[in-house]
């Protein structure tokens, strides 16, 4: 039997992906689509599938009343927040790829669905080459003595460091603390350096009209570098990761952080 899919942020370029998505596989059945922006408008007019006719609504009640099993998020933070909670206490499985949570948000969604009979999904990437980056950049750490992380994202993307970026560092942090000082005594422009993340790992945003998500992670060492890439030039490189996610998060308890998880890296 399908699982039974809603989609929060349906009308946005990330949920409507997903729910052309979802409508395209033949285990899943699209049966809410939240989105108080486009309340009102066919879901047809903006994601191009044929069918199912659905009508984007503003509030999350019609998940619970198309019986949703599990619900998408690619809203922005405050509205995920919020759209976590309703998951927790309604009992809908949740996978979330929005970014910008906290760690006071882990912990809260981690003892919320803890509590619940529904689990949770959160991956700052769903792209499998970028989760696959990520745990490359963590074996390579331990051999290397510096470490700095350029993301290029979209336009429209409004925070900074991304989330895949955050966790690239934290990854690699965990992996080895023994990276060289920032050699650095004076800065001509503030912020040239870019942020500090975890580990001292230095980390540098770039929002450029054209792109997507892309992201590099160099590593150096006496007399060598190491350069880790991943591009995604399209919005459909997520959704095989989100459709994992949505068939998997009802077989992992509670909280999981990462996509790594469900690939058994």
């Amino acid at each position: 039997m399908a699982i039974k899919v809603g989609v929060f942020g349906a009308g946005g370029r990330m949920g409507s992906t997903v729910c052309r998505a979802v409508a395209d596989d033949p285990g899943l059945e699209l049966t809410a689509a939240v989105d108080p922006h486009h309340a009102g408008i066919d879901l047809r007019q903006v994601t191009g599938i044929e069918k199912p006719s659905l009508q984007i609504v503003p509030d999350a009640d019609a998940l619970e009343q198309a019986g949703a099993e599990v619900a998408v998020d690619f809203t922005l933070i405050d509205a995920a927040r919020e759209n976590m909670r309703w998951c927790a206490k309604r009992g809908v499985h949740a996978v979330v790829g929005t970014s910008g949570f906290t760690q006071d948000d882990f912990d809260e969604f981690g003892k919320l669905f803890a509590k619940s009979k529904a689990n949770c999904v959160i991956a700052p990437n769903f792209a499998l080459g970028a989760v696959l980056m990520i745990r490359f950049a963590e074996l390579a750490a331990p051999y290397f003595d510096s470490a700095e992380i350029i993301e290029l994202h979209h336009d429209e993307k409004i925070d900074a460091p991304s989330g895949t970026a955050m966790h690239t560092a934290s990854r690699m942090a965990e992996a080895s603390d023994t990276w060289a000082k920032d050699p650095t005594k004076k800065k001509l422009l503030t912020g040239a350096r870019g942020g500090e993340g975890p580990g001292g790992i230095r980390i540098h945003s770039v929002r450029m009209r054209g792109m997507v998500a892309h992201q590099e992670v160099l590593l150096g060492t006496t007399g060598q570098n190491l350069t880790i890439r991943h591009d995604s030039y399209d919005r459909t490189s997520f959704m095989p990761g989100v459709l994992l996610a949505v068939k998997a998060v009802g077989e992992r308890p509670g909280l999981t952080v990462g996509l790594d998880a469900l690939l058994d890296l």
